[in-house]
């Protein structure tokens, strides 16, 4: 079989295949024979249908078409074969099948053309001496503080209060029942429309403002036990019920008791109660350590992100179709299998008609992080980076001893996993010490990126092209698609 080859876009091989004469000729008697066993002709046993009858009855070109699916199939097949072509994805037919069937004669040599994807050839222009920002981000000591007062308001116990109003930081009992507040020009007479579910007895809430909805808490300070008062409330928006997003409201309120937190003192005992340690002096230092971690961690990501953000600029990539494709289908999934372990009903959100949607927005996700994992697997070989056996083994049981009770894991697949991302984190920390990332204070970065795109939107009045004008339309037309 003659097979020439030439270089297409987007990491594509275009063969033109010629096949035999022979083999063009063997097809068609083939499918013909295969033909006459099973066609059902009035008049003839199945088998025992004469050739010129067979040919009449079922034509010419559907018999040549049925030919020429099989000659696709094996051509390319062997085509991919035979010149050692390391193929992603399946191969697709460049030539008209409706050309073809016109050019198609058994006996005669046949030109079929094709394309089929490969890997992506990686041309890094720079990876070492990167220059980058990061944001760094400090151990904020309050957080140990908040920690243990949000320790300690779990602990408070509640004790009953007489003789005054309710004020912030209360506990209050109340029955509530909301309605719609009335509309400019109802009928003061009308009774008004009960809010669905908005409704209750011995409801105990915290008379914090950001524990109901704005107007409601406020309107219970205050009042006083066996009091009745209709509080005036204003249902945000957005809001989780869209029937009630921005709806006034007025709430029905009797104040049935007053609560208030008598709080623990925050020393060994407490100490003891929310923890594993003896003393609040190594439950601070436990708190001070994880803080300081979380802080240290999150400033190594920020640094990598940054450096990968680097990278990419001095990367130039031809990615095949395929990849990107296999790529926004694994982001699916792992979404698909998140909101699954969440209890959510996956086939009512990804429906048919979002599936065209979501597959669109994940695509530039899906470039960024392909061209992300071929620039790593690209400084890998050149820098000769691997991971050894022993560190595989040890992450591997590390993680088993870690989560015992899952008893079905595939040790094989979870090997090289481990082994992927060891390979990944040390490709990344080689890169950080052949480049330099430069530590800003954190949200420098943010506002700068926010005073850039406030800028950006100045110049809105600023005369526009016509493809300009074409793409703010398509931003127009996308936002109220999506509603």
């Amino acid at each position: 079989m003659k097979v020439t080859q030439e270089k297409l876009p987007a990491s594509q091989i275009g063969l033109e295949i010629e096949i035999t004469p022979e083999i063009t000729k063997q097809t068609y008697e083939q499918v013909i024979k295969n033909l006459a066993s099973t066609a059902n002709i009035p008049g003839f046993r199945k088998g025992k249908v004469p050739r010129p009858i067979l040919l009449q009855r079922l034509g010419t070109t559907r018999i040549k078409a049925a030919a020429l699916e099989e000659l696709i199939q094996d051509g390319i097949e062997q085509a991919v074969k035979q010149e050692a072509i390391p193929a992603i994805g399946q191969p697709q037919l460049r030539s008209s099948f409706e050309d073809l069937i016109k050019n198609y004669e058994p006996g005669k040599p046949l030109t079929i053309s094709a394309a089929v994807d490969v890997e992506p050839e990686v041309n890094l222009v720079q990876y070492t001496d990167l220059q980058a920002k990061a944001e760094e981000v400090k151990f904020d000591p309050e957080r140990v503080e908040n920690t243990l007062d949000k320790e300690r308001q779990e602990l408070a116990t509640l004790i009953p209060v007489e003789g005054r109003a309710a004020q912030i930081g209360d506990i209050a009992v109340v029955d509530f029942k909301g309605s719609f507040a009335r509309v400019e020009g109802e009928d003061e007479a009308a009774e008004l429309e009960p809010i669905p579910g908005a409704e209750a007895t011995d409801f105990q809430v915290e008379l914090q403002e950001d524990k109901f909805i704005p107007g409601f808490i406020s309107g219970i300070v205050g009042m006083n036990p066996e009091e009745t008062k209709e509080i005036a409330a204003q249902f945000p928006d957005p809001y989780a019920n869209e029937d009630l997003a921005g709806k006034a409201a007025t709430f029905t309120v009797t104040l049935k008791e007053i609560k208030e937190k008598e709080l623990p003192e925050i020393n060994d005992d407490f100490a003891q109660e929310i923890s594993d340690f003896e003393t609040l002096e190594e439950l601070r230092a436990s708190l001070v350590e994880r803080y300081q971690k979380e802080a240290d961690d999150k400033t190594k990501t920020n640094k990598q992100e940054a450096l990968l953000t680097e990278l990419l600029k001095h990367v130039e990539v031809d990615l095949p179709a395929t990849l990107i494709e296999q790529e926004v289908d694994a982001m699916l999934t792992q979404t698909a299998m998140r909101l699954s372990q969440q209890g959510l009903d996956v086939r009512k959100l990804f429906t048919q008609d979002i599936i065209p949607q979501l597959r669109e927005r994940s695509r530039t996700e899906a470039i960024e992080r392909i061209k992300r994992s071929l620039s790593l697997r690209e400084i890998g070989k050149r820098e000769s980076i691997e991971v050894i056996p022993e560190e595989i083994a040890a992450r591997v049981k590390e993680l088993l001893e870690q989560y015992p009770e899952e008893q079905d894991v595939d040790e094989d697949k979870l090997r090289s996993i481990v082994e992927n991302e060891l390979l990944t984190e040390k490709i990344i920390d080689w890169l950080l010490e052949h480049s330099s990332v430069e530590l800003v204070p954190e949200g420098s970065l943010t506002l700068a990126e926010e005073t850039e795109d406030a800028e950006s939107d100045g110049d809105a009045d600023a005369p526009q092209t016509e493809e300009e004008n074409s793409e703010t339309s398509t931003e127009v037309i996308k936002e109220v698609t999506e509603g």
